[in-house]
This record gives structure tokens, sequence and C-alpha cells, in this order.
């Protein structure tokens, strides 16, 4: 079998005891209702976010459609309007774009690390139906007869005050968002401690995956920022039902709001960014057939994004003139600097790579694309000078979808595509998946490219209506077109996730792509508990006595001694694994710094030999030839891929393995 070659079943296959009609009916859903399995949580997060994702591209195509031509054509009152664009940005930020972050990383993470589930099973299901029932109450304003919210989604006093903006829809609004809020920061905690307390043994910090620690580093921005809006909300309920006037204007109330929310504001912008930086971070690698380039940079720049986002709010406010300009304007500028290094780097991954382009790497190129055009209208609203000219105009509405939009749902779909044999044991169409890149790609650009010039011109954002002679009619229906032609492009997508399970046949081996090195790739697709080994003495239904890696991975059973504790390197038992299970299956794998091989296997050492022992039939392909080589045909056929998670080309930090874990050399 080549290395491109995947190998899947001629049928789909049930590896169930019995078939899925003997079932009782409502059994499914129950389990998933009341699961704290952190892969039906994951998969919770990931449908929901999508069906908000869904709901608000609805609104988006109404006020492209209301927006084609001058007057009032789909909307009955511009206040219908106002609620439109609101809830459109509060659903696509707050609703989808940050709980798919949390469905990602529960689904991913854990396998990644060797963990059996997050820290906190039931605090994770808590976080989820927090989320879910305070999105289901903020948009439940549509319901009411004043409708939903209509002040912005950035909810500026004082039109956010019950004065300006009466009626139900305002306080479902507040009081639903600081619910969902809550859960978010109910995750970030269960990441957070997962990552820290739950790797296995072996896999230290400076051998997690990129997108692991994208992870990690989001989780703490969640604890900095999301604490603020809950505050800035809560407040903001009590002047609505209370009348606290914390924000009243004549206290200062608007400035204090835009300081708390922006505080918020700016850091969330990098809440959803960083963990699909970190997608596409693994996908990139699996394609160029070749480890990350610059890891530990790479993790220094995410870092460095982190700590800077949390210094740059009041660039949002420049047109009140109460702010430093001067000192936001140079922070601005200069959180570019961490991001340019990961453009290095991702373009030094592929560099003199072995390059494929599967479904999952043309939306990663995708994203490379688009975020870089934000990127730099990014570095020119960063200037007060310039910003002054285009604040509050449909240049900034540019800027946001291709800085926001060109991050997340790009790298949203790479990672589905990626990670969809992972999630479901099935494999989604390339060809569908490549109709809908193009689709997408093509009306993102048509409705986005062109607001910049509608920005330049003047024309302002969140206004319902133009006149015939400002001249924005032409850009207006180009860009509703393209609107259109980015909607219909979900559509591919969602007859490919229907085709896909009711026919494509189930994927046989662990890795179908044949050269991702990070660790859930060791495990089953889907990953499965059941396949794991229970602890000596332990309850074998109980998820917290299993390994994530299965005994029948190659290198899981080798006699290689005790684990050793990773500070003392004193032999431990790992509680809930099997010692000798997890010093090989985890410690080796996840470092892949030397060979996995047994008892007299006879190799050469250098830091391109890696091999895994126990797959005669080659089920593990080999990577492309390097100038070390395996010393026979049988260790040939073995050879390991590289893994992303390696730290090529820092060749000197490789060092030679012990007899105790290579056996005879």
């Amino acid at each position: 079998m080549t290395t491109t070659e995947r190998q899947v079943a001629p049928a789909p296959v049930l590896d169930r005891a019995t078939s899925v009609a003997a079932r009782p009916k409502g059994r499914t859903v129950l389990k998933w209702v009341t699961s704290t399995d952190h892969k039906v949580i994951g998969n919770l997060y990931l449908i929901t976010s999508f069906a908000w994702f869904l709901l608000g591209g609805m609104f988006a195509m109404l006020i492209r459609a209301e927006l084609m031509a001058p007057g009032l054509q789909v909307v009955d009152t511009p206040e219908q309007y106002n609620q439109l664009f609101t809830m459109h940005g509060t659903i696509m930020l707050l609703l989808f774009a940050t709980p798919l972050f949390a469905g990602f990383a529960n689904a991913i993470m854990p396998l990644q690390i060797g963990a059996p589930d997050v820290a906190f099973p039931r605090l994770n299901m808590f976080a989820y139906w927090l989320y879910l029932f305070g999105g289901l109450i903020a948009a439940a304003g549509f319901l009411t007869p004043g409708g939903a919210a209509a002040f912005g989604w950035t909810a500026y006093a004082p039109l956010s005050d019950v004065a300006n903006s009466p009626g139900l829809g305002g306080n479902l609004w507040v009081f639903g968002l600081a619910l969902a809020g809550f859960g978010t920061i109910l995750g970030s905690v269960n990441f957070i401690t997962t990552i820290i307390c739950m790797r296995a043994p072996g896999m230290t910090m400076f051998r997690m995956p990129i997108f692991t620690w994208n992870v990690l580093i989001t989780s703490i921005l969640v604890l900095i920022a999301f604490p603020a809006l809950a505050a800035a909300l809560l407040a903001l309920g009590a002047d609505r039902r209370f009348g606290a006037h914390i924000f009243d204007p004549a206290n200062g109330g608007p400035m204090l709001w835009q300081h708390i929310f922006w505080f918020f504001g700016h850091p969330e912008v990098y809440i959803i960014a960083l963990p699909f930086f970190g997608i596409v971070t693994e996908v990139i690698p699996t394609f160029s057939r070749k480890p990350v380039f610059g890891y530990k940079t790479m993790v220094f720049a995410t870092i460095s994004i982190a700590a800077l986002s949390v210094s740059v709010w009041a660039h949002h406010m420049y047109g009140t003139g109460q702010v430093l300009l001067p000192f936001f304007a140079i922070m601005s500028m200069l959180i570019a600097v961490p991001t340019g290094i990961k453009f290095f780097n991702w373009i030094g991954t592929m560099w003199a790579g072995k390059l494929t382009f599967e479904t999952p790497m043309i939306w990663s190129m995708g994203f490379l694309v688009t975020f870089l055009f934000g990127g730099l209208t990014g570095i020119i609203i960063a200037s007060p000078a310039l910003d002054f000219h285009v604040t509050d105009t449909y240049f900034i509405v540019a800027h946001f979808h291709y800085t926001v939009f060109g991050t997340v749902v790009f790298a949203m779909f790479a990672g589905f595509y990626f990670w969809w044999p992972k999630l479901t044991g099935r494999m989604l169409d390339e060809r569908l998946g490549k109709i809908h890149f193009w689709m997408l790609f093509v009306g993102f650009q048509t409705t986005f490219l062109i607001q910049h010039l509608l920005g330049m011109q003047g024309m302002p954002r969140r206004y319902a209506d133009y006149l015939p002679e400002d001249g924005f009619q032409t850009a207006n229906v180009i860009s509703s077109l393209g609107a259109f032609l980015l909607g219909a492009s979900t559509l591919p997508f969602l007859y490919n996730v229907w085709r896909t399970w009711r026919r494509a046949p189930i994927v046989l081996v662990d890795d179908p792509w044949g050269h991702a090195g990070s660790l859930e790739w060791a495990t089953s697709c889907p990953h499965h508990d059941t396949t794991s080994t229970p602890s000596p003495g332990s309850d074998p239904n109980d998820r917290r006595s299993t390994c994530t890696i299965p005994l029948s991975h190659p290198g899981a059973a080798l006699d290689v001694g005790p684990n050793l504790n990773r500070r003392t390197q004193q032999p431990v038992s790992a509680p809930g694994c099997p010692p000798r299970v997890v010093s090989t299956s985890i410690a080796q794998v996840a470092s892949r710094r030397w060979p996995v091989a047994t008892k007299g296997a006879h190799l050469h050492q250098g830091p391109h030999d890696r091999y895994r022992a126990g797959d005669p039939g080659g089920q593990y392909p080999t990577h492309a030839p390097h100038k070390r080589q395996p010393c026979c045909d049988q260790h040939r056929a073995t050879a390991m891929p590289h893994s992303s998670i390696g730290r090529w080309p820092f060749r000197r930090r490789h060092r030679r393995a012990p007899a105790s874990e290579t056996g005879t050399r």
C-alpha cells in the first residue's frame, strides 16, 4: 500500500455487539443528554455551535438582502434591522465561535495528551448545558412582543439602557449571555486542570501538540476576559431591572462600559482565534510530510499574542478621544510580530515538504490567505490617523470578517475534514469537500473584499438604508450576491455529512491520512474507551481506570521496565494504567525521539531513525526517504513517520536511548 492510500472497509461494518435496530427507541438521545464522556460532550458542542452558525448565517443573508437597494425591502422597520445585526453578531461570536473551541478541545485534547477524560466530567456536562440554555434565553427575545435585543452586540451605553431599549428582549439578552459566559468559564477551568494534571507519563509540556498548547493558553485568556464580561452584564442587568445607574451618562457610564466591554472584547478575538491557529498547525505538518517548523517559537508566539491581547483593548475606542493613542497604537502594531512569526513557521513547515492537497490542507491554505488580508488591514486601523477616517464604516466590517471569519470558519472546516474519521469513523468525500471550499472561498472574497471600498467611500455600518445618490448600490449588490453564494456553500457540506454517514465505509486504520503525528492518531477511529486496557483490580466500566492507548498499539506491550517519575526518575505506578503500557505507548510515541523496538532489534541510531515494532503489515505508512535508512528490509517496512510534536530540526536535542528502552543495538 502506498503512503497516500487509505484502508477502509469495503462496506459499512457495525463495531457493536448488536445492531442499531435492536436498541430501544430513544436510547441514543438519552445517552447523549446524560453523558459525561468528553467525546459525546465535544460532539454536542460541535453540533450546537454549528446550528447557531446556520442561524447566524441566515440573519446575515437577510441583512445583505436588505442592503441590495435603497429603501426597506425585507424588514418593515429599522428596529427589525437592528435586531438582525445585533443577534447576528451575538450568535456568531458568543454562541458559535467561542463554544466551537470548546467542542474541538473536548473531542481532541484529552486524546492528544493521553488522558482518559477531562478532569471534571460532570462540570464539563454542566458547562455545556449552561451554554445551551444561556444561548436559548438570549435568542428567545424574538418570541417577545418587542422583539430581540436591538442595541448592537457591543451593547454600548446608553443605547442599551431601559429608556432607549425597552422591552423584555434586552433583558433576556443580558442574562442569557451571562449564563452562557459562566459555562465558558467553567469549561476553561476544566481544560486547564486536565492539561496541567492529567497528561500521561512522558507527555511533558514541550511534547504536547500545538493544538493542546493553544487550548491551554486560550483557556487562561478566558479566565482573564470573561469575568469582565460577566460583571459588565450583571451591572447592565441591574441598571435595566433595578435602576442601579452604574452606566448612567451623568456618571461617565458610557466610557466605563466601553472600557470594561473591550477589555473582554479584544482578548475575545484571540480566544476564538488561537484554538483555530492550533488546528491549522496540526493540519499543515500532516500534509507537508514533515514536523512543524520551530515548535518552541510557535509556543512562545502564542503566549506573546495572549499577553499582548489584554493590552490593546482601547484601540476600539480611538474615536472617543479619551484614550492614550500612542501607547495603544504601538501595542496594537506590536501584536503583529508574534502573528508574523506564526506565518513564518507555517511557511517553513511547508518549505521543501512533500505537500499533498487533500481537503483539510486546502482549507488551511484558504485560512492563510484570508487571515493574512485581515491582519494587513489590522495594521492600517491600528494607526489612529488612519482609523479616524474609517471607524464605524464598512471598512471595519470587512476587516473584522477577514480576521474572524477567515480564522474560525476556514480552520473549523479544516478541522472537520481532518478529524472527521476520528470523530465518526468515516471519511468525508474529497470531491464534495473541494466544491464546498471553492464556493465558500469565492463567496467570501466577493462579499467582503468590496466592503473595504464601501468603507473608504464613507458608508456607515449598522444602517438599514442609504440614499440612491450616495452611490453605494453597485458595491452592495456585488457584496450581497457573494453573500448568497457564501450561504449556498453550506449545502454541499451538509450533503457530504449525510452521504458520508449513510454510505461511506468504516475506516480500518488509526491514521487514515498516513502521516499524522499527534497522539490521537494512535487510537481507533472513532476512539472507543472499551478498546483500552483496565488497570488490575479496577472497574472495567470506569473510564478513569483505562488508558487511552490500547494494548494493540505497536510497542504497547513491550517489556521496557517500570514507569519513571518525570522529575525524580524513580519507578512509579501510574493511577489507572498498567505501568508497562504507559511507558511504551505514551512516553515513546509522544516524544518520538528514539526508536520503539523489540529486544534484539538492530537499528541505526539517528535523529530520523524512528521505528514502530509489531507492524509487519505496514499499517503505518513509511515516511519519505531520508539520508539515514533502516538497516534491513524488515525495519524498512515499519519506519515510523515524523511526528508533528517532535523537535526536528533541533537535532542537538536528540539523545541516545538507554539500553532498557531500546533493547540490544
